[in-house]
């Protein structure tokens, strides 16, 4: 049966995907961060995972506002990665493990979530710099399930939602039959801003009360707790991707889907004539 080993956070800033092509890893201001990684890669020798199931966010490279699902799982033999826009070099190909991702679709579609099954997805930043991260000059050994969750486009899914969509990802990797080991990579951000004039922002008060909160729970339920959610509407000017879940949650059925948004988007608007 396959097994559960263990799981990585991780941003995907595009910043870093220039930072590690310019090799400024052991410069002053990038060494804090790169030197943060130390442990997960000795983790990752020691355990030696064969896939990767890898919940992110997509940028509007495999996905736009016209057509957004809100939860998409990859079922292809291999996932590529295209230019961006941000000056990121374009990684390699990473391999996919098909017979997984459809186990874990069937799974999904019997606990009643209505996915989108992709037997050809493509993989911005938001996959390829967190594996870039965990496996330098791109020597990763895993095959990876990516599952893409909407944080753009409302109406958005409930923190509960996701909650639910994580725990039915868990009970079918752990009724797959064969014999994996399968780490789990989460990858986004907090209070990173999305309005116009603060845009990349980062609230370090906001974030550290995020993670205390969960610290001090214990548990991914405290998600669920309605003063994360309070706070979370209270971090600050625009709207950020964990804000959007909040909102979306709060207002559902009570506000029209804004028509175009992020700023992800906005160097891609002229090639969608949107």
């Amino acid at each position: 049966m396959a097994r559960i080993i263990g799981g990585v956070a991780s941003t995907h800033v595009p910043s870093i995907g220039k930072a590690i092509a310019e090799n400024k890893q052991n410069d002053p201001y990038w060494r804090p961060f790169f030197r943060g990684f130390d442990y997960v890669h000795d983790w990752l020798a020691r355990e030696k995972p064969d896939i990767a199931v890898v919940f992110y966010n997509d940028h509007g490279l495999n996905f736009f506002l016209d057509k957004l699902p809100t939860f998409a799982v990859g079922a292809a033999d291999q996932y590529r990665n295209e230019d961006e826009g941000w000056g990121i070099p374009v990684s390699r190909a990473i391999a996919g493990h098909p017979a997984l991702s459809w186990h874990i679709i069937n799974g999904l579609v019997a606990d009643e979530f209505d996915v989108t099954m992709c037997q050809d997805m493509l993989v911005d930043h938001a996959v390829t710099i967190p594996m870039a991260l965990m496996w330098p000059g791109q020597k990763w050994t895993v095959k990876i399930v990516p599952i893409a969750i909407n944080t753009v486009q409302h109406p958005l899914p409930s923190l509960a939602r996701c909650l639910k969509l994580g725990r039915s990802v868990g009970r079918a990797i752990e009724s797959y039959p064969e014999n994996l080991r399968v780490m789990i990579v989460g990858t986004g951000g907090l209070s990173h801003q999305l309005d116009g004039k603060r845009a990349g922002f980062i609230n370090k008060e906001f974030d550290r009360f995020c993670l205390d909160h969960l610290r001090r729970a214990g548990s991914v339920d405290t998600l669920l707790d309605p003063r994360l959610g309070r706070a979370i509407r209270r971090a600050g000017r625009g709207i950020s991707q964990l804000d959007g879940d909040a909102r979306g949650a709060d207002r559902a059925g009570k506000r029209t889907a804004p028509q175009l948004s992020h700023p992800d988007f906005q160097h891609r608007r002229g090639d969608r004539g949107l």
